[in-house]
């Protein structure tokens, strides 16, 4: 099968096309041919490795010294079962799925960069949900997954005022639409070239991170998420960490580990089915310009996702 593989930790050219074997389902495991996959903010941090020195540390701890322990990267798969172990009884072949390879801190798996991936069949892979396309459902898990943790850390009542900081990428698109259809009143935090589509997904109020009286525009939040986490700061993001009441709380992307439980995932499926959830693809590339992909993304301009098709 044709995959993608990270030779070694740094620059996207290390980013190779390559054939090499496809993988067999055990057991417990579904057989995908992947039609479409993306590139993540995670993937980008993972393949170039530049972080503080703790930080780096933590990483090639879980990911490989040298290079990385699986080479071929990529959580997010939407395709089609070919194959399937012998205990496998929730999936059919020919059925449509989508899926993100972690479960949990301790069962996550990569390679989805790849024409095939096998997956236990009761991790997060479902069903595809209706009415949408395999790129679209390709851009669901990662940013949904994400917004869900950090909205699971906020009991959003009808009513309640949420900024969210960084609200045009994937996690923020999807953080959202997840803390509208909770009832909150929603502030996006973007650029004002993103106003168009924050304002499509619900967003209440726009500020522009860019604007010198972007502070200002500030009001005071019940919960104050932050979908960029703590690579990227400013006076801003700081001021709003202020602009909490005394019932609120901030929450940042980085803080702990996040949880992917198949609730969530089962959950966003839900919701895009019934039109509360929308994919945000920004841009689509082949598989063969993986490299290509993974510089717009590391760039940090994308808005909501870069799919893969494959």
């Amino acid at each position: 099968m044709k995959a993608i593989k990270c030779l070694k930790y740094g620059g996207s050219e290390n980013l190779v096309l390559v054939h090499t074997e496809k993988p067999s389902p055990k057991h417990n495991e579904v057989l995908i041919k992947i039609q479409a996959t993306s590139v993540t903010a995670s993937d980008v941090l993972i393949r170039r490795l530049n972080e503080p020195v703790l930080t780096r540390l933590i990483l090639q701890l879980i990911f490989g010294f040298g290079k990385p322990r699986n080479p071929i990267f990529g959580m997010v798969s939407s395709g089609i079962v070919v194959g399937k172990g012998k205990g496998v009884s929730s999936f059919n072949l020919g059925d449509e799925v989508f899926a993100y390879g972690s479960i949990s801190p301790t069962k996550r798996r990569f390679g989805s960069y790849a024409e095939y991936i096998c997956l236990p069949e009761d991790w997060n892979i479902a069903l595809k949900p209706t009415g949408i396309s395999h790129t679209e459902a390709a851009a669901i898990p990662y940013g949904g997954l994400l917004a869900s943790h950090l909205l699971s850390k906020t009991p959003i009542n009808k009513g309640d005022k949420v900024l969210i900081y960084g609200a045009s990428g994937s996690i923020g698109t999807m953080a959202i639409q997840l803390a509208k259809d909770a009832g909150a009143e929603v502030t996006s935090v973007c650029s004002s070239k993103n106003f168009g589509l924050v304002k499509s997904l619900g967003s209440d109020e726009v500020i522009d991170y860019t604007a010198k009286n972007a502070i200002d525009q500030l009001e005071t939040y019940k919960y104050v998420l932050d979908a960029v986490g703590n690579s990227k700061s400013s006076l801003l993001k700081e001021k709003c960490k202020k602009m909490i009441m005394p019932t609120g709380k901030y929450i940042s992307i980085d803080q702990g580990v996040p949880l992917t439980p198949k609730s969530a995932f089962l959950n966003l499926k839900n919701l895009v089915e019934k039109g509360k959830v929308k994919a945000v693809i920004d841009r689509i590339y082949p598989l063969e310009k993986m490299s290509e992909a993974h510089d717009y993304v590391e760039n940090g301009h994308k808005k909501g996702n870069v799919i893969i098709t494959v």
